[in-house]
């Protein structure tokens, strides 16, 4: 087996790991305690998606990319690369979902290369506003789900550029609104969803 061969399943089997975890992290019943704020719920979820979403960022997608081993593509299935760090988050959301607690996590913003990544609802269009002001602060809210004993909590989480590669990228495509990001910017949000049963 060449190197490049051996080096594509070792990405393969990180990325089915950093997905893994996600779906075992769902499936598990809680062991929290009743009452547990959903804020601090959401600050959880946050910290284990941001820092699979890093973690891929830095030390896979970057690196190997670096070492012209596989690039990175928003065509990744095609083009038989990695998916951008945004399409990483979505897919792992999407494999949440399937394990049935509703959790949904999505990267939004205000300047979306994809438009499929802007602010769908008037919450994340001023989430998005309170996070650029405030981005150390979360703005979250529960309101009723119709026809139905639930509640949606929602959080926004400002999304800042961590690395110059997510800055350079940004700042080059073709389809970006803005084009002067710079590392520690506040480049849009993570939104996080899940249900609360009504007390």
């Amino acid at each position: 087996m060449t190197r490049k061969a051996v080096t594509r399943i070792a990405v393969i089997a990180t990325i089915a790991a950093l997905a893994g975890s996600n779906i075992f992290a769902v499936e598990k019943p809680s062991s929290a305690p009743p009452g547990v704020a959903p804020e601090t719920v959401a600050d959880y979820l946050r910290a284990v998606i941001m820092a699979h979403r890093h973690f891929y960022t830095i030390h896979i997608a970057n690196r190997l990319r670096q070492e012209r081993i596989v690039d990175v593509s928003e065509n990744w299935r095609a083009n038989h690369a990695l998916p951008l760090p945004v399409q990483l988050v979505r897919e792992t959301s999407e494999i949440a979902e399937l394990t049935g607690p509703n959790v949904r996590y999505r990267l939004i913003s205000q300047w979306p290369i994809n438009k499929a990544n802007a602010a769908g609802t008037e919450f994340e269009r001023r989430g998005l506003k309170e996070v650029q002001a405030r981005p150390n602060r979360p703005y979250s809210n529960a309101s009723p789900v119709a026809g139905s004993e639930e509640q949606l909590f929602e959080a926004v989480y400002a999304d800042i550029a961590v690395t110059a590669a997510c800055v350079d990228c940004h700042n080059a495509h073709a389809n970006s609104p803005k084009k002067d990001f710079k590392v520690g910017d506040v480049m849009g949000g993570l939104v996080i969803s899940f249900p609360l049963k009504k007390k």
